[in-house]
């Protein structure tokens, strides 16, 4: 090789470490919430194991795909395929126990309701839910953002409440993880202090939002271990420090951390290895409560292998009325239009939380349109309407009410409008703050119309 090829080949081995060196400076800068402005970066998309496993049919990473019995399957479950359940229509029976306690609510100005709101991407940095919470909170009653976890990827977006934790939390989730150290908390996340000799903490300030601009009656919320010597510091705005120790002897445990409702707080955990830490309540225990379950790259499957005992355990300390499930983003762009695999294990899906929360009813809000360029022009998914199709009849098998988020923002091509709207990203795919508003409007008025049909009918 002669010198000048030795000299070019020298060049682009540091051409190439200089690249890597640059690209990961930069992706350790970047926010935590980014969505690209360009077309295309619905590539950027990702699935989770379970997904990818359950569409191929074969297993990814040791997971199998999920299987259930075929009563709870829905192969042989006979079906009226008349049965609409749009809330609107035939749905609005689906939640007659959720809206049985709304009227109460109303009627009374007694009681409380709480929402589970599992989602994805779409609902990252609480958009959406917050928005739906303060729809609920303005019209029922009720104060307080609800759950919040130890740690998020979008704690830096979140406008709902400021969020801070040290990096030295351990924590697993259920889209990336497939057996924890201990089972999943309520939000498909658990949260470990490994090392006794480190301080972990967390740190919360409420926000301007509607009804959250507290930290109503601060509980943390832990689980089951046999240590006997952890123990918490308290700093809630700027009364003094005090220690509070834990007592892991539950498999859900609760420690209330201020006799009132404080504008700031920080928890400090001390010596607390072994003991499963799920996250924080806030609430003032009345009206109506959501909490954001959000997890992005999330399909919904994963939610098949919440610990239906330690649920339950959740539920009796929460006390749950209605599990709201909008997925979609992540199950579209895969080259398929047939979503039978998604139907068949989302069914299985619902019927697992059916166990987990006894007394709640169950909603599932569809994919929102995509857009993507087809010959040239932004158009329509082509896989929007049989994602929608396969949600809709998942929700028909398992007596769940049901949204269409694709038909209320517009049908076919309405992405596209939003886009030009600036109520949606450039990725025609996630919406901005001002289309979250929206689109959080659009679900509760539907949610609303299944609650006048209810009243109408009873």
């Amino acid at each position: 090789m002669s010198t000048s090829n030795n000299s070019y080949f020298v060049k682009a081995i540091i051409f190439v470490a200089l690249s890597v060196v640059i690209f990961l400076t930069f992706k350790f800068l970047l926010p935590d919430r980014l969505f690209s402005d360009e077309v295309g970066a619905n590539e950027n998309i990702l699935m989770d194991s379970m997904a990818l496993a359950a569409q191929s049919d074969t297993t990814a990473d040791g997971i199998v795909p999920l299987q259930t019995d075929s009563t709870m399957s829905g192969d042989t479950l006979q079906i009226d395929e008349n049965l609409d359940p749009t809330l609107s229509i035939d749905g609005y029976k689906n939640l007659k126990r959720f809206y049985a306690k709304l009227r109460k609510l109303e009627e009374t100005g007694t009681g409380k309701i709480r929402i589970a709101y599992y989602g994805d991407s779409m609902n990252d940095g609480d958009y959406i839910v917050q928005d739906v919470r303060s729809e609920f909170q303005e019209n029922y009653g009720g104060e307080g953002v609800g759950f919040v976890a130890i740690s998020s990827l979008s704690a830096g977006a979140r406008a709902s409440v400021s969020h801070q934790f040290s990096k030295n939390w351990f924590s697993q989730s259920f889209v990336k993880v497939k057996k924890p150290r201990r089972p999943f908390g309520i939000d498909g996340q658990v949260f470990f202090a490994n090392d006794p000799g480190q301080t972990y903490w967390v740190r919360y300030k409420a926000q301007s939002q509607p009804h959250s601009t507290q930290l109503n009656s601060p509980t943390l919320l832990y689980g089951r271990g046999n240590n006997s010597n952890a123990y918490v510091t308290i700093a809630a705005d700027k009364d003094s420090v005090i220690s509070k120790g834990l007592n892991p002897s539950n498999l859900v445990n609760t420690l209330s951390l201020s006799s009132r409702d404080p504008k700031s707080l920080q928890v400090n955990f001390n010596k607390a290895d072994s003991i499963p830490i799920y996250g924080f309540n806030f609430d003032n225990g009345k009206g109506i409560h959501v909490d954001n379950f959000s997890v992005r790259s999330n399909s919904g499957l994963p939610l098949s292998i919440l610990n239906p005992s330690l649920m339950n355990a959740f539920d009796k300390v929460l006390n749950y009325d209605l599990i709201i499930l909008h997925y979609g983003a992540n199950v579209l762009g895969y080259g398929s239009l047939n979503y039978s695999w998604y139907e068949k294990n989302m069914t299985t899906v619902v019927n697992n939380l059916h166990t987990c929360f006894p007394n709640a009813d169950i909603l599932i809000i569809s994919t929102a349109d995509r857009a993507l360029k087809i010959e040239g022009t932004m158009q329509t998914d082509p896989a929007v309407v049989p994602l929608a199709n396969a949600q809709k009849n998942y929700a028909r098998k398992t007596g769940s009410g049901y949204i269409s988020l694709y038909e209320a923002m517009g049908g076919k091509g309405s992405m596209v409008n939003w886009v030009n709207n600036k109520m949606a990203n450039k990725d025609y795919t996630h919406f901005n703050g001002s289309g979250s508003k929206k689109v959080a409007k659009l679900i509760y008025e539907e949610i609303d119309k299944g609650y006048t049909k209810f009243k109408t009918n009873q």
